[in-house]
C-alpha cells in the first residue's frame, strides 16, 4: 500500500493490513521466514547491505521480514514513524536506556511502576553510573521539580501496574520538551487500542508485546515505537550489537494477535467495568482501583486520554486489619478461584488473577511498596473474554468465605 492510502486508514484497517509486502508467491497471510541468514546475489551486494549502503536482508540479529512486518504494523497502530521489535518488554526498556543514557545522566520515573522497571532503572543502571529519580505518578509538578541539568529522559507507564494510577501524557510531554528532556511511555496496559501516546506528545512509545498484543500469552516480545531518527540512528545500531531483536517466531505470532486487539481490548474492558462494578459493591472489598469507575482519582483524565474506555486491568483491596491479615486474605480469595489462572501475566483472552506484591513486585523493598501503594491485601485481576457472571461467580467463592 502507499504511504498516501495508509494515511486514510482507520487504526482497525490497519492492524490486518499493514506489513511487508507480499513476495512474489501471493501469501495472504504474512509469511514467516524462519532462517538465520540471508543469501546475498554476489559479494558486491552483499558488501553494501552489510555497510548500510543499500537496502536489504542480511542477518536475522540485524533485521528479518517477519519482524519488519510486525514493526510496520505496530508504528501504523501507534501513529509513530518506526518501530523496533526486541526480545520483551524489559529488553526493550534496556534497549532505550542503553540508546539514550550515559554515565552521569539522569532519568525520572514513576514510583508506581512495574517493579522491574523500578529495579532496573533504580538499582541496575545505577551501576553503570545513571542517576535516576522517582516521583509521584499523577503529579506533574513533581515531575517539573524532579528535573536536573543533567537529566535525559522522563519515563512514565500510564496506567500503571497495578495500582491502574494515571498521569497526563500531554502534561508530562509539555514539561520535558520545555527542559529538552525526552518523554517515553510504557503503553503496555491501555494499548493502541485505547490510547496513542505519540499523538499526546511523547516520543518513545514502549511495548511488553507479551501481553495485549499478542492476547494469548503464547510468546515473549518487546517493542519501542517513535520517530525514524530515534528508532533507526539511536536504537537501531545498538540492538545489532547487544542482540535483543526479536525473533521472528514470535514476531510472527504477535503481528497475527494484533489483527484482533481492537475487538479483545474493548470486549475485556466492558468485562472489566463490569466487574469493577461489582466488586465496588462487596463487603469485604476495602477499595477497587479501575480508571472505568467514576471514583477513580483519574477517572475524568482516562475517559478522554483512552477512548473512553478503562482498560481490562484491575485491582482491589480486600478488608484486612494488618499487613499480615491481608496477605492472608488475599491468598485466600486467590486461592479459592477456580476459573481465573494464577499467574502474573496480563492482557491475556484468559482471565488472570495474582498478588503483586509477592509476584510482579516482590524484589522491591517493603519502603518502595509502601512508597508505590501496594498493600499485602491487595489483589490484581488481569480480566480476560470469559462471561461476566463466571468472573463474579470466581471471585464469589474466595470473598464469601473470608
Amino acid at each position: 500500500m502507499t504511504p498516501e492510502l495508509l494515511a486514510t486508514l482507520h487504526p482497525d484497517t490497519l492492524a490486518v493490513r499493514q506489513a511487508m509486502p507480499r513476495s512474489a508467491y501471493g501469501e495472504h497471510s504474512e509469511a514467516l521466514y524462519l532462517t538465520s541468514s540471508f543469501v546475498q546475489p554476489d559479494a558486491a551486494t552483499a558488501a553494501r547491505r552489510f555497510a548500510g549502503e543499500e537496502e536489504g536482508y542480511t542477518y536475522s540479529r540485524t533485521s528479518n521480514p517477519t519482524v519488519s512486518s510486525f514493526e510496520r504494523r505496530l508504528a501504523a497502530l501507534e501513529g509513530t514513524e518506526s518501530a523496533i521489535g526486541t526480545a520483551s518488554g524489559m529488553s526493550a526498556i534496556l534497549l532505550m536506556c542503553m540508546a539514550l543514557l550515559k554515565a552521569g545522566d539522569h532519568v525520572i520515573c514513576s514510583q508506581s511502576m512495574f517493579g522491574s522497571t523500578l529495579n532496573l532503572i533504580g538499582k541496575e543502571l545505577a551501576r553503570f553510573g545513571v542517576q535516576s529519580s522517582f516521583v509521584a505518578q499523577t503529579d506533574a509538578t513533581a515531575w517539573q521539580a524532579a528535573l536536573r541539568p543533567e537529566t535525559r529522559l522522563m519515563f512514565a507507564e500510564t496506567p500503571t501496574n497495578p495500582l491502574t494510577d494515571l498521569c497526563d501524557i500531554q502534561a508530562l510531554a509539555d514539561i520535558a520538551h520545555a527542559a529538552g528532556v525526552f518523554l517515553a511511555v510504557d503503553n503496555c496496559f491501555a494499548s493502541p487500542a485505547l490510547q496513542q501516546p505519540a499523538k499526546l506528545g511523547a516520543d518513545l512509545v514502549i511495548h511488553s508485546g507479551t501481553k495485549f498484543l499478542d492476547g494469548q500469552g503464547r510468546v515473549m516480545a518487546g517493542a519501542v515505537c517513535g520517530p525514524r531518527a530515534l528508532i533507526d540512528d539511536k536504537l537501531a545500531p545498538l540492538i545489532r550489537s547487544a542482540g535483543m531483536n526479536l525473533s521472528p517466531f514470535n514476531a510472527w505470532v504477535v503481528l497475527k494477535g494484533m489483527e484482533t486487539l481492537s475487538l479483545r481490548v474493548k470486549a475485556q474492558s466492558a468485562n472489566a467495568l463490569a466487574l469493577a462494578q461489582w466488586l465496588e459493591q462487596q463487603p469485604q472489598v476495602a477499595r477497587v482501583y479501575y480508571p472505568g469507575l467514576a471514583s477513580h482519582p483519574q477517572h475524568d483524565l482516562a475517559m478522554r486520554q483512552q477512548s473512553g474506555l478503562g482498560g481490562a486491568v484491575l485491582s482491589f483491596d480486600v478488608r484486612a486489619n494488618s499487613p499480615e491479615e491481608g496477605r492472608t486474605r488475599a491468598f485466600h480469595v486467590i486461592d479459592h478461584t477456580q476459573v481465573c489462572s494464577i499467574t502474573a501475566n496480563l492482557g491475556d483472552t484468559k482471565t488472570t488473577i495474582t498478588h503483586p506484591a509477592s509476584t510482579s513486585h516482590g524484589r522491591l523493598t517493603e519502603a518502595q511498596r509502601q512508597a508505590a501503594g501496594l498493600g499485602q491485601g491487595l489483589i490484581r485481576v488481569a480480566v480476560g473474554l470469559e462471561h461476566i457472571d463466571d468472573l463474579k461467580a470466581d471471585l464469589a467463592r474466595g470473598l464469601d468465605t473470608l
